[in-house]
């Protein structure tokens, strides 16, 4: 015991005294410690401080009680994993972006529906627009995503959970025929990644969603989140690198910044009902300009920070004494 003590020591000081700079290794924390004290702290302060936020909220509108109530009964485990996920995601989009819907009511109660959306560089408005149709409507949503998202190591379980899927058309007119939701953005990664604060829809002439849509005879709600490229943005140079970069690996590599606390507002479009005599073509266009039309109507290009984050103010808010149960 005390022979492999004293190899393990003079290890130590072999390691140390060899490929560790001993002196330098001080001056940089020396060096970073004000960084730290300055930002990471505060950073840490902040985060603490909006968690109490959202904690508070769920306790003043009633959500704890809501929890308590689905954690004790006689409810499925995706059940109650669902409503806790979806309480905190509607929690964060009340704090941090007011966030809010309008005409809910558009959004079927019993009954299928395709909804179609505009994708953002980060769709934070699909999370809180699925936590709010869940906590609302007691429905959970089904959509489609990229390949890649089922690739990255430990998010499979929200196929399962989230109901999250690749999408065919088969296998997304089978759930709407079975009387489902689902949601489907034709720009996807692309328009994600190539969008930029003029809000131009990216849609390449897809209209697999039309040919969902026709064979499941459902009809398309389209919707559209204010200020969505204003909470987090895609950088705006060597936009040509980027485009052939993503065509060449179908990958999301161009840098994301953001998390501007700005003000979100889904807007949900008049329902475009199914239409046997409407081609894919036919249906494809009548839900792009169906979209644009309520770009075009709230929202102001190009897109502002800071007139997103002047909306937060008291006199542009909206008062809703429960923001989950008036549209």
């Amino acid at each position: 015991m005390f022979y492999i003590d004293g190899l393990l020591s003079r290890f130590l000081r072999y390691f140390l005294g060899n490929y560790i700079d001993i002196d330098f290794t001080l001056w940089v924390s020396w060096l970073l410690t004000p960084l730290f004290i300055t930002i990471f702290l505060p950073l840490i302060i902040l985060s603490m401080v909006y968690l109490s936020a959202i904690m508070l909220y769920m306790y003043r509108f009633g959500q704890w009680q809501r929890l308590k109530e689905i954690l004790t009964e006689e409810f499925t485990f995706w059940h109650r994993a669902r409503t806790v996920i979806a309480t905190m995601w509607d929690a964060h989009g009340w704090v941090w972006h007011g966030y809010e819907v309008v005409n809910m009511d558009r959004i079927p109660d019993n009954s299928s529906a395709l909804i179609i959306y505009y994708h953002g560089a980060l769709p934070v408005d699909l999370y809180y627009f699925l936590s709010k149709v869940f906590l609302v409507k007691n429905r959970l949503m089904h959509t489609v995503a990229d390949n890649f998202l089922f690739r990255i190591p430990g998010l499979r379980i929200l196929g399962e959970g989230l109901r999250v899927i690749p999408g065919t058309v088969k296998q997304c007119s089978d759930i709407l025929q079975d009387n489902n939701i689902m949601a489907i953005s034709p720009g996807g990664l692309y328009e994600a990644q190539l969008g930029d604060s003029y809000y131009k829809l990216m849609w390449r002439r897809r209209m697999g969603f039309a040919k969902v849509a026709i064979e499941a005879k459902v009809p398309i709600i389209p919707i559209f989140t204010r200020n969505i490229r204003e909470s987090f943005r895609t950088v705006g140079w060597l936009k040509s690198f980027w485009n052939k970069l993503y065509i060449y690996t179908r990958l999301p590599l161009v840098p994301i910044y953001g998390g501007f606390p700005v003000k979100l507002v889904t807007y949900v479009g008049e329902p475009i009902p199914y239409d046997p005599n409407l081609t894919p073509e036919e249906l494809a266009k009548k839900v792009a300009y169906a979209v644009e039309d309520l770009i075009k109507t709230h929202q102001k290009t190009p897109g502002s920070i800071l007139r997103g984050l002047l909306e937060r103010l008291p006199q542009n808010r909206r008062h809703y004494a429960y923001p989950w149960k008036s549209y």
